[in-house]
């Protein structure tokens, strides 16, 4: 966790560069983390551009062509439907990538509301708001993620909040932690009795030196939020069908492995790479900004 401060007369702009130049720094350093930036890299573009590189409209079916193996027409094969697995792999990527993002987002919006809250004000309202967190905290994110589809119901916007909602309480512990400590530094001190008002202290001391315990857990949450979707839509209480999702082309693959196994078997490479690519760029982050590592 840094420990600086920033100055009044920074614009917003500047004060942004610099943080992205200390924080690159010693991501730069970190051969996982450009290992990782590269894949997930990839992936990103894979998913940008999904429709202009797909062959085939992901969601169109044509049972004539069903379980054909790769070819010149459909790359990777068709699956039990007709559908090119190609197609529907790439819109799988923009699927993953928008659930693993906007799931951990959310989950970290709120955590960092209810952590500057809990480490500020303390008292009943810190007790309050760490019972919640400890609450959250003691089930497995996989059995809050199934609760709350339960409850909230099928869909990509239901998956989302469900995993938004399982990730509230790592962040909101982590961000109260840094909040004790940093709020306690002499220049903090300094500024209260400088007769600088609490939100400027909030963002603009407070926040910043909380970030890179964010980004760490953020960057291991994300490959986390895609493995969870990807779990709920393989035992189908996830998206709904017949979205291109990897889960699903995966729990489709099931029943075809012997006679037609890239059905299951490109989706399964593709997850396992993005996945590899993000637990790599997690790596990178927390040693490069955890002191507690051994890169530190």
């Amino acid at each position: 966790m840094s420990q600086t401060a920033t100055f009044p007369n920074q614009t917003p702009l500047l004060r942004l560069s610099a943080w992205l130049r200390r924080t690159w720094q010693p991501v730069a350093r970190q051969k996982s983390a450009i290992a990782g930036l590269v894949i997930v890299g990839i992936f990103l573009l894979l998913a940008l551009f999904a429709p202009l590189l797909a062959t085939h409209d992901p969601v169109v079916q044509n049972l004539e062509q069903a379980l054909q193996a790769p070819s010149a027409e459909h790359w990777l094969g068709t699956d039990s439907f007709g559908q090119d697995v190609y197609s529907r792999i790439l819109y799988g990527a923009r699927l993953a990538m928008w659930i693993g993002f906007a799931s951990v987002a959310l989950g970290l919006t709120v955590g960092l509301a209810i952590g500057l809250v809990s480490g500020l004000l303390g008292g009943r309202i810190e007790w309050a708001l760490m019972r919640l967190v400890d609450a959250l905290l003691a089930f497995p994110e996989i059995i809050l993620a199934i609760t709350f589809v339960a409850v909230l119901g099928m869909g990509t916007d239901k998956v989302i909040y469900a995993l938004g909602i399982s990730f509230i309480g790592p962040f909101a512990r982590i961000v109260r932690s840094d909040v004790l400590q940093v709020k306690a530094l002499p220049f903090i001190e300094a500024a209260r009795l400088m007769g600088v008002p609490q939100p400027v202290i909030i963002m603009r001391h407070l926040v910043p030196n909380v970030m890179s315990s964010l980004m760490v857990q953020a960057g291991i949450r994300i490959s986390t939020a895609i493995l969870l979707e990807s779990g709920l839509s393989f035992f189908g209480i996830g998206v709904v069908p017949p979205t291109p999702d990897w889960g699903l082309m995966i729990a489709e693959g099931r029943g075809f492995i012997t006679m037609a196994p890239w059905i299951s078997g490109f989706p399964g490479v593709a997850l396992a790479m993005l996945l590899i690519g993000l637990t790599l760029l997690g790596d990178g982050l927390r040693a490069a900004f955890d002191p507690r590592s051994e890169g530190h």
